[in-house]
């Protein structure tokens, strides 16, 4: 099924309402205590139980409106139902702290082993979106590649060293913000490998 192009602000929504939903509301029961079949669960735990199914929701409406999901997208998801099932079925808070650790180091990782086969997994994942030369592509994923562990490894930092309060503020803005800044710099610092499509076509 081809992609849909749907309005940009709608899809920010889709995108990005849900991690702000659930901020919001850890905001709102963070210093509540629930209890449900005679067990205890605290307003953090609740509120990520609350988020899964919100993404869900909103993966689901971005599908039937776009016809497509990327595959980041797909595994990002797999990762917070299964995290937030180990929150909530250990109620343990740690399982879905950890979970930003995990998903950043896999992406590390995952990029990291096609580096080392030469190849550019990013430019698999991304090559429709951004069309750029086989070198620019081999950068941009070393240098993404450096920035998913640094994330991982502060996100470890953060969450053992500070407050609950503290991580819930820096998982919802501070890191989706330094990812956004460090890409927008990649893709300005790497602008002379960006194929334009007009002149390819003349050549």
């Amino acid at each position: 099924m081809s992609e849909r192009s749907i309005n940009p602000v709608l899809k920010q929504v889709l995108e990005l309402g849900p991690t702000i939903a659930f901020f919001l509301l850890y905001m709102r029961i963070r210093d509540d205590v629930f209890t449900f079949g005679g067990t205890e669960y605290t307003g953090f735990i609740v509120a990520t139980v609350v988020f899964v199914p919100i993404l869900l929701v909103c993966m689901g409406i971005l599908w039937a409106l776009t016809g497509k999901l990327s595959r980041i997208q797909v595994f990002t998801a797999f990762m917070v139902i299964f995290f937030g099932a180990l929150t909530a079925w250990f109620n343990d808070e740690r399982f879905f702290k950890m979970k930003t650790s995990i998903v950043n180091g896999l992406f590390a990782v995952i990029l990291g082993i096609g580096l080392l086969r030469g190849k550019s997994l990013l430019q698999w994942i991304m090559g429709d979106m951004i069309p750029m030369q086989d070198e620019g592509w081999m950068i941009l994923t070393k240098r993404l590649a450096i920035a998913f562990a640094v994330l991982a490894i502060a996100n470890e930092i953060i969450w053992r060293t500070m407050s609950t309060d503290a991580w819930v503020k820096i998982e919802t803005f501070a890191f989706p913000a330094a990812l956004f800044v460090f890409l927008w710099a990649q893709i300005v610092a790497l602008q002379r490998f960006v194929i334009d499509p007009d002149e390819d076509a003349d050549a």
